[in-house]
């Protein structure tokens, strides 16, 4: 190798070296708390149907009678249609994908939710036989959004997923992740919005 080839392969090694060290940099300050992302749990290629509410806009900031900072707050008012015909049951559930946890905060998981039933009314009371379960604020039921002050803009999916069992055969104190894996599990479809909040 001559002196002029010899020199260009060590100004590429040092340019390598440089660029890698500075993409390693710029990944570990995106990465938090060593996650990538966090998976639905729900089946992929099941159908979608129709959510809305009355009380929030997709894409928009939760209103604050909703929030959970300085008590449990509202649950929205929800309306979902265009679910399949073998639905037995339904769940509702409300994640926030963004808190700083590393794996989200569910603030609302209910389950066996009549297949009659195509709203709930903001404030709910869950028909007979629903349950609701524990939320990872240690409460049952709902529990608004309340980010960090000062922390990114949280996305708040609100998910309604349509069963093919009247039953999930789960107690009200069961843990989310159980909750969730028994939820795709038993999945024919789903509706989802999701709503912001930050302060």
């Amino acid at each position: 190798m001559n002196r002029i080839s010899r020199r260009l392969a060590v100004l590429l090694a040092v340019v390598l070296v440089v660029v890698g060290a500075a993409a390693g940099a710029s990944a570990a300050t995106v990465l938090h708390f060593g996650f990538k992302e966090i998976r639905s749990g729900l089946p992929s290629g099941i159908r979608y149907f129709k959510l809305t509410s009355t009380d929030l806009r997709s894409g928009k900031p939760i209103p604050a009678p909703f929030w959970g900072c300085d008590d449990a707050g509202l649950s929205p008012q929800l309306s979902w249609r265009g679910a399949p015909a073998g639905t037995r049951s339904f769940a509702v559930t409300l994640f926030d994908p963004d808190a700083p946890t590393g794996s989200g905060f569910w603030h609302w998981q209910a389950w066996d939710i009549p297949a009659t039933t195509t709203s709930l009314a903001t404030g709910a009371v869950l028909p007979a036989g629903a349950v609701n379960g524990t939320n990872d604020g240690g409460g049952i039921g709902y529990t608004g959004p309340c980010p960090p002050t000062g922390d990114i803009t949280h996305r708040y999916e609100f998910t309604v997923v349509a069963l093919s069992v009247p039953t999930l055969e789960l107690p009200a104190d069961t843990s989310q992740a159980v909750v969730g894996y028994v939820i795709g599990h038993n999945a024919l479809a789903s509706a989802t919005f999701t709503a912001t909040a930050q302060q």
